[in-house]
């Protein structure tokens, strides 16, 4: 609950900087609102972020961030947002259509399907000791690793992912340990 408490308030004062390529920003630019209200922490005043303070500044060093670091740093920047059934956009999210925007905005983007099914489906299979950051962990009905995916987010390293969790929830950096060995990881990425 800590983490979540010092994300969000990174977010509402505004001090993230996220390092992307040009081609992220461009795209972003063009697809969220130009300011964006940041979710309050208790005893802070609600805080406007524009679409700039978001995305950060564009560097040689950037550059040469793999996309999954990339996809990890924009994920954390939507710790505070909104939950919404069927959400796709900074406005309100679930689960899958967080990581699917998290990926359509990173880097020159990459389109992945719809659903954490769908999602898992799409995905290399790969081990928690070779997931890196950016990655995504889906959470599957029985140990089965086979077994239907209800749950996606994305890996922040650690124990840790960024999730649209709940309507009370919202999107939240978590541990993903809850869900036992139903927790599988897999990669785009080579």
């Amino acid at each position: 609950m800590r983490r979540v408490t010092l994300a969000r308030g990174a977010i509402a004062a505004a001090a993230i900087t996220v390092p992307v390529a040009a081609a992220a920003s461009a795209t972003l630019q063009a697809t969220v609102p130009a300011t964006v209200q940041a979710a309050p922490v208790s005893g802070q005043q609600q805080t406007a972020v524009t679409t700039a303070e978001i995305v950060g500044t564009v560097s040689s060093t950037a550059e040469a961030q793999t996309f999954d670091q990339v996809a990890a740093a924009l994920a954390m920047t939507l710790v505070g947002d909104q939950y919404a059934y069927g959400g796709a956009s900074p406005a309100g999210f679930d689960c899958s259509g967080l990581t699917q925007w998290v990926y359509r905005h990173t880097g020159g983007g990459k389109s992945i399907p719809r659903t954490a099914e769908a999602q898992f489906q799409d995905f290399r299979p790969i081990s928690q000791s070779t997931a890196r950051p950016g990655d995504l962990v889906f959470f599957h009905d029985t140990s089965d690793p086979d077994s239907y995916v209800y749950h996606v987010g994305v890996y922040e390293g650690g124990d840790d992912m960024v999730a649209a969790t709940t309507p009370s929830g919202g999107v939240e950096l978590q541990s993903f340990t809850w869900a036992g060995d139903t927790v599988t990881f897999g990669t785009v990425t080579g």
